[in-house]
């Protein structure tokens, strides 16, 4: 006997005792789960097909644990643009135990006993190491001190340039004298071209 449910979008084809990861649902460990989107249901020769669920369906299962699938990388670029981003993604995902598919629940209103979920034992806490408190450290004669800490350099002042020059006192420059405009030679003339 096996089923088709639905769930988180997508379609598994589940027989009772099978273990499978859906999309994450709000339910804890050890919670019952119920799928009551059932599209199909085979039993032995009869098979009841839904259009789309079979009406009254349900499947039972018991979550056994969240946890997250594998990292899907996502990488965008934009060619010539200097543009690119990536992201990484992990689904949250559920496990869950099927436990009995119920083609009607009228004629099977109450769940089975389930079995318990077997968690794994706690990791006991490492036990605290001892703190070991060191003994203050003799200081033998004639040790030396230690050298006092170098003072900082005054800066220079935030325009001084590397290299002053002395200021030479200011002289008084001579006027220039304008001398008449004397007679400038003529142009010389153009050789005629060949």
């Amino acid at each position: 006997m096996y089923a088709v449910i639905k769930t988180g979008g997508k379609q598994y084809r589940v027989k009772e005792g099978d273990v499978l990861a859906v999309e994450r649902v709000p339910f804890e460990a050890g919670h019952p789960v119920d799928f009551d989107q059932v599209l199909l249901i085979e039993n032995e020769d009869k098979i009841l097909l839904g259009m789309p669920f079979i009406a009254g369906a349900v499947v039972r299962a018991t979550a056994v644990e969240g946890f997250k699938g594998d990292k899907v990388i996502v990488f965008k670029k934009k060619r010539k643009k200097q543009y690119r981003r990536t992201k990484g993604h992990r689904q949250q995902l559920l496990r869950v135990r099927i436990d009995e598919i119920v083609p009607d629940v009228s004629l099977a209103p109450n769940r089975k006993p389930v079995k318990p979920i077997e968690k794994p034992a706690p990791k006991p806490a490492p036990a605290p190491k001892p703190k070991v408190e060191a003994a203050p450290a003799e200081v033998k004669k004639g040790a030396h001190k230690p050298a006092p800490a170098p003072k900082k350099a005054e800066k220079p002042a935030k325009f001084a340039t590397k290299h002053v020059k002395a200021e030479k006192p200011k002289e008084k420059k001579a006027e220039k004298v304008k001398r008449p405009e004397t007679h400038k030679p003529a142009a010389k003339p153009k050789k005629p071209s060949r």
